[in-house]
């Protein structure tokens, strides 16, 4: 187990479109990857985004009452991003969706070297839901976040879908099944092991 080198710091974005203090399945998955992180030695917090009032638009600040800036500042003080949604109608929810939107503002941060600030973070993708899609949702979050400069790890996904048109939510299972423990634990390897290279041997800058 990787656990030595520079100290990490991860964030959860969690999508759920139900504020706390509602159970979400989303949370607990992003909690549970969170807790497979610290495995590692990663430290680090959940921000459940609807609990904030986040603006829509693509800029780093829609200005007045975004909360966005604030949580954009937590995910530029971290190396892993994890963005935890549910499926809904076979697509990452609305919510991830306008979290895909504000990092689109990234593409034009950069340091002086003409890198995107999120150069050399990593980022990790939790999908829940009791319909079938967490590939296409996956492959669709995955597109999202390397346009914006984020960087992934072999099998950066863990997720859980119930049988089709059943009403089984992953928060309501007895026990999480031992699958997608073991791809939460992958996911939590992999995703550490590119971050520390990636601290230790930063990309490039742009030519």
């Amino acid at each position: 187990m990787e656990t030595t080198g520079a100290p990490l710091r991860a964030i959860a974005l969690v999508c759920t479109l139900s504020a706390s203090p509602a159970q979400s399945s989303s949370q607990l998955l992003a909690e549970q990857t969170m807790a497979a992180l610290a495995e590692h030695g990663v430290t680090g917090q959940v921000i459940r985004i609807a609990d904030h009032d986040v603006k829509p638009g693509v800029e780093t600040d829609m200005g007045h009452g975004d909360a966005w800036p604030e949580i954009r500042a937590a995910i530029l003080g971290a190396d892993i991003l994890v963005l935890s949604t549910p499926i809904w109608l076979g697509h990452p929810c609305s919510i991830a969706q306008r979290v895909l939107e504000r990092l689109d503002a990234e593409i034009s941060e950069t340091d002086d070297e003409g890198r995107m600030l999120t150069y050399g973070k990593v980022a990790a993708v939790c999908v829940v839901g009791n319909e079938d899609g967490a590939h296409k949702v996956s492959a669709d979050v995955f597109q999202g976040l390397n346009d914006v400069g984020f960087s992934l790890a072999p099998n950066a996904v863990t997720y859980w879908v119930g049988e089709a048109m059943q009403g089984t939510d992953y928060q309501d299972l007895d026990a999480t099944p031992q699958k997608t423990t073991t791809t939460t634990k992958t996911l939590a390897a992999n995703t550490v092991h590119l971050a520390r290279q990636l601290k230790a041997a930063p990309y490039a800058a742009s030519s």
